[in-house]
C-alpha cells in the first residue's frame, strides 16, 4: 500500500518540481512538503488538502467500517496514514 507521503513525492516528481518549487506553487511552506514526504504526524487535513488540490485529488475520511483490519495494521507504513486509511479523491 502506497502511503501517503509516496503518493504525494511521486506526483511532484512527475510534474518535474522540487519541493521547494512546489511549496511555492502550493502557496505553503517547504516544511509542510517536507512533512508530508516524510510521513510526519501533526498534519493539518486543510494544508495536506491544499497540496493536493494541486494535482486534482483531496483527502477524506473513511469509517472505520469500511477499513479492512489489514489495512490498518500494515507493516509496510510504519504506522503512518497509507492511502487504504482515507479516500483519496
Amino acid at each position: 500500500m502506497k502511503s501517503l507521503g509516496n503518493f504525494l513525492k511521486e506526483k511532484r516528481k512527475q510534474a518535474g518540481l522540487t519541493q521547494l518549487a512546489f511549496a511555492e506553487r502550493a502557496g505553503v511552506a517547504l516544511t509542510v512538503i517536507r512533512k508530508i514526504e516524510q510521513g510526519k504526524g501533526n498534519l493539518q487535513l486543510e494544508k495536506v488538502n491544499h497540496v493536493l488540490s494541486i494535482f486534482g485529488h483531496s483527502l477524506a475520511p473513511v469509517a472505520n467500517k469500511d477499513i479492512e483490519k489489514n489495512q490498518i495494521n500494515d507493516d509496510e507504513n510504519n504506522g503512518k496514514w497509507s492511502l487504504s486509511c482515507i479516500r483519496l479523491t
